[in-house]
C-alpha cells in the first residue's frame, strides 16, 4: 500500500549518520542521495531501504521539523529487533520502550522504540511468534 516514507530532520548530516547505524542490524542501508541542487530548494535528502529500493527517506526541509514522527520498521527475526535498539542507542538515539512482547497489539508482536535526534518514534517489529 505504501511505496516509501519520510520525515524532515534539522540536521541532515547527522541524522544520516544516525540512520546509517540504526538501520545497519535490520539490513537497510543508505541507498540514494538527492543533493541541495537536485532538489531545486537547498536541502538535501537520503533515501534508505533494502535490495535496492529507497523506501524511507530523511530530509532536511528548509522550512523547519515538523511534528514528530513514528516510523516503524519490519524485520524477520527477534534478535534483528534487539541489534536495532541497541545501534539505535551506540548511535545516541533514546530508549523509547525496550525490546519485548506487546502483547494489546498481538500476542507475536515484538517491538522496540528509539527516539531519533529530532524526536521521532523510531521502531522496529517482528511478527513471528519466536
Amino acid at each position: 500500500m505504501i511505496d516509501h516514507t519520510g520525515v524532515p530532520v534539522s540536521d541532515y548530516l547527522r541524522s544520516k549518520a544516525f540512520y546509517e547505524q540504526l538501520l545497519a542490524p535490520i539490513g537497510a542501508s543508505l541507498l540514494m542521495e538527492v543533493t541541495p541542487e537536485q532538489t531545486g530548494d537547498g536541502s538535501w535528502a537520503g533515501g534508505f531501504g533494502r535490495d535496492g529500493k529507497p523506501s524511507f527517506w530523511i530530509g532536511n526541509d528548509v522550512r523547519g521539523v515538523a511534528a514528530h514522527t513514528h516510523v516503524a520498521f519490519v524485520t524477520d527475526s527477534r534478535a534483528k529487533v534487539d541489534a536495532f535498539h541497541a545501534a539505535g542507542l551506540a548511535a545516541g538515539g533514546r530508549d523509547n520502550g525496550t525490546p519485548g512482547l506487546r502483547p494489546h497489539y498481538h500476542a507475536s508482536y515484538y517491538g522496540a522504540f528509539i527516539t531519533d535526534p529530532d524526536g521521532h518514534n523510531v521502531e522496529a517489529v517482528c511478527h513471528s511468534p519466536d
